[in-house]
């Protein structure tokens, strides 16, 4: 879900690889090293080329990528709409600026998805994504190291895995949801509630702010969190996907045709 908060699949623009003249969002400071699996895309994409070739645009296949992944691990359906088309260029600054750094405050989130026209209810819920996937230490060294509103034998087992250093471990993974990182379920929200949130930004929407009753609610239910994380996932399907003339329907995921 590496993309998500870089309005996920929208235009694939960040699935564009850099070149000498171009330099695309790959190695922004919150894709660098984190955002991966591009490789499956390609493998879809030259599947999908070959049954109807340059129908299916690059930024169609991640986000119905997202939903089959979501599904297989787990999780809710949806339909996702299609038509969308791809960028011919990306924004390594929009990247770096547009999504949210793990050193966020409740309200820099509020604000940052609110923005987008997504609403307090749309960020606690598309959050719960981190119920799969992994953080690298440097994502939450300050965070196990500093912090206080964590669980003091769960900071300790990141510790493990995490060294205080700067540069050493940088890369070192763990479980954004420790108890189950691999299926799609509302454990995430049951984690923070035991202050067991791997990110500080995580653990800010469980923390005496005003989305402690939405985590409380996903937490108790999970048919709630679904269909509340199914309606945040269209709302940011719609954030100005590129259609009709616009864009180009890549040949490459990695390259402009």
């Amino acid at each position: 879900m590496g993309p998500m908060y870089n309005c996920l699949g929208c235009d694939g623009s960040i699935l564009l690889d850099d070149t000498s003249s171009f330099t695309g969002e790959k190695t922004a400071i919150p894709n660098r090293n984190s955002a991966r699996g591009f490789e499956v895309i390609d493998n879809i994409k030259s599947a999908v080329e070959k049954a109807c070739p340059g129908v299916v645009s690059c930024a169609d296949v991640l986000a119905v990528a997202a939903r089959d992944s979501t599904v297989i691990l787990g999780g809710p359906n949806w339909n996702v709409k299609l038509g969308r088309r791809d960028a011919r260029t990306a924004s390594r600054s929009a990247a770096n600026n547009g999504i949210p750094p793990p050193t966020s405050n409740l309200n820099q989130l509020i604000s940052r998805f609110n923005a987008l026209g997504l609403s307090t209810r749309d960020l606690v819920a598309l959050s719960g994504a981190h119920t799969i996937g992994l953080a690298r230490c440097t994502s939450f060294r300050t965070r196990i190291y500093n912090e206080t509103n964590i669980d003091r034998s769960f900071a300790q087992t990141r510790r493990s895995n995490c060294p205080s250093t700067n540069g050493t471990g940088d890369n070192n993974l763990a479980p954004l949801d420790l108890q189950t990182p691999t299926t799609f379920d509302n454990n995430y929200f049951k984690n923070l509630l035991t202050r067991k949130g791997l990110l500080h930004s995580d653990q800010q929407l469980f923390n005496g702010g005003s989305t402690d009753s939405t985590v409380r609610t996903y937490s108790n239910g999970q048919s709630t969190f679904f269909s509340d994380f199914v309606t945040g996932m269209i709302k940011m399907g719609d954030i100005s996907p590129l259609t009709g003339s616009k864009g180009e329907i890549r040949k490459n995921c990695r390259r402009v045709n």
